[in-house]
């Protein structure tokens, strides 16, 4: 029943929205980290943004919108990005991007990455390090087990969001190697949401 009722919740972006929305009190904590890791409108006023997994477009108005793109491989998300944020978004599968190699200086990776399985998060690792600029960030931030005992809700949280694969963050970690190397890592709470952070950059090939 509650499963049946969660599914007609994540089919409805408006009403998706509003149940993460409550869930990370409004999603404060995450706009303030994008901010002050990316700085979309400081800086070199050239650089261009993806959005991997953008779901219903809710943090596009972070970004400078001429210089902003996103893909999800949910239709619905998408139709509703481009209606309620004007985004410029696409469907898209994380493992196959339609991009152009160096195409973006950095990226944003929010609460993806926990909702796939080791095997795709590589392969996602794979192709954003040719979509990204050699000296490209990413932004990555997932879902971690609950680190109080007594966040109940927090737990149920993360049930409720069928998220299959939450890691530890040394996991996270090893998946986004050898692409990329961690300038930066730290843990957060977004809401009821344990969070970690990490800030990469790209590695060079040999």
């Amino acid at each position: 029943m509650i499963q049946e009722l969660l599914n007609m919740v994540a089919r409805q972006p408006v009403l998706w929205n509003i149940f993460r929305s409550i869930a990370e009190f409004g999603f404060v904590a995450d706009y303030k980290l994008i901010e002050r890791e990316l700085q979309p409108f400081g800086g070199n006023q050239t650089r261009r943004f993806l959005d991997y997994g953008s779901g219903t477009g809710q943090f596009s108005r972070s970004f400078p919108a001429e210089r902003y793109v996103g893909f999800d491989i949910a239709p619905h998300y998408v139709r509703y990005a481009r209606k309620r944020y004007g985004s410029a978004v696409s469907v898209m599968s994380g493992d196959q991007l339609g991009y152009a190699d160096a195409s973006f200086d950095a990226v944003l990776i929010m609460g993806v990455f926990h909702h796939l399985d080791d095997a795709f998060v590589q392969r996602a690792a794979a192709e954003l390090h040719r979509v990204l600029r050699h000296d490209g960030t990413i932004l990555m931030v997932e879902d971690i087990p609950t680190q109080n005992p007594w966040n109940l809700f927090g737990r149920a949280m993360h049930w409720l969001d069928r998220g299959d694969n939450i890691r530890t963050v040394s996991h996270y970690q090893r998946l986004m190697e050898p692409y990329f190397r961690m300038e930066r890592s730290h843990t957060m709470m977004s809401g009821i949401c344990d969070l970690v952070v990490y800030v990469l950059h790209r590695n060079e090939m040999a």
